[in-house]
């Protein structure tokens, strides 16, 4: 059950905070190893990128990809929470003397992240082709024209196989090792620590919004430059034996986009991370532990 309720909370969030995924992609892929300032910028900000994917592409645009966000979504928070849930329940968390421990519940939450970012990567990959695929005049980054996730899954397994679909897994992995680790470690901190100082009335749905909010803001912070990297690794285009033609890896990433954008060029998107990361880190922690509250009440 903890895999089921962590992995329908995260639905849950990935509904409303979509458009805000379209927007962050096309961000992050605008102006790709370009120097700052010799490039047409499609989208100004992210209100002007809203308006602009809504105005050209039409206002469906906005929730692209959005069955295989769902999927994704499914399997990564149902293993990365419902894992992190168990480890908590059993006792992994804490200390001999019963306190939290962060640096336990930080290395949890790095793992089992981990775990569920490997095994959903060729949905990400493809969620992260469709939403990048544009109308000629406002498109960004490699272009790759899929019809849907299912051809587009079928596509790539035909041409490149199984080492073609979890093509850039590794290089997604920096991204959910900081941002997971970030967030259920700050997210659990602080809930113990509301709970301590009786700020809210014990079990109130405060305590999780609360502490879901501190935590959306650690991990925008801790998680932006690896998700940069991340997008384009999985969006560059790919030669016949599907190797990547533009990047080897994580690190060349992060070399080749300080190196032509700037320090800045490693947080394009920040403000699309920052309102999609915040309330999607907040509505899926928040759905998660009050789902688990229900069912544990239900159950007893």
């Amino acid at each position: 059950m903890d895999f089921l309720m962590s992995g329908l909370a995260a639905c849950g969030a990935c509904v409303f905070t979509n458009p805000l995924e379209v927007v962050k992609t096309r961000m992050q892929l605008q102006g790709e190893l370009q120097a700052p300032g010799t490039y047409q910028r499609h989208y100004r900000n992210v209100f002007h990128a809203f308006f602009t994917i809504g105005k050209v592409d039409g206002l469906a645009a906005l929730q692209k990809g959005l069955a295989p966000a769902l999927l994704y979504q499914f399997l990564m928070n149902g293993i990365r929470l419902g894992t992190y849930g168990l480890a908590e329940a059993k006792g992994y968390l804490h200390t001999a003397e019963g306190a939290h421990s962060p640096f336990r519940s930080a290395a949890a939450g790095a793992l089992a992240g981990v775990l569920g970012a490997y095994l959903g990567s060729p949905i990400y990959m493809v969620k992260t082709h469709l939403q990048a695929q544009a109308a000629s005049e406002i498109a960004v980054g490699h272009q790759y024209k899929h019809q849907g996730m299912f051809q587009a899954l079928a596509r790539i397994g035909q041409k490149h196989g199984l080492v073609g679909l979890w093509r850039g897994a590794l290089g997604g992995l920096p991204r959910v090792i900081a941002g997971s680790s970030t967030q259920l470690c700050t997210f659990s901190s602080t809930k113990d620590l509301i709970t301590q100082w009786e700020l809210f009335p014990p079990q109130s749905w405060k305590v999780a919004l609360a502490a879901a909010m501190v935590s959306g803001v650690a991990v925008v912070l801790a998680m932006t430059p690896f998700d940069v990297v991340s997008t384009r690794l999985y969006n560059q285009p790919t030669d016949t034996q599907g190797k990547g033609l533009m990047y080897r890896g994580v690190l060349d990433a992060l070399l080749q986009t300080a190196r032509t954008e700037g320090v800045f060029g490693m947080y394009k998107g920040i403000g699309a991370s920052y309102f999609r990361l915040g309330p999607h880190t907040i509505l899926s922690l928040f759905f998660w532990d009050q789902l688990r509250s229900l069912y544990y009440a239900y159950a007893k």
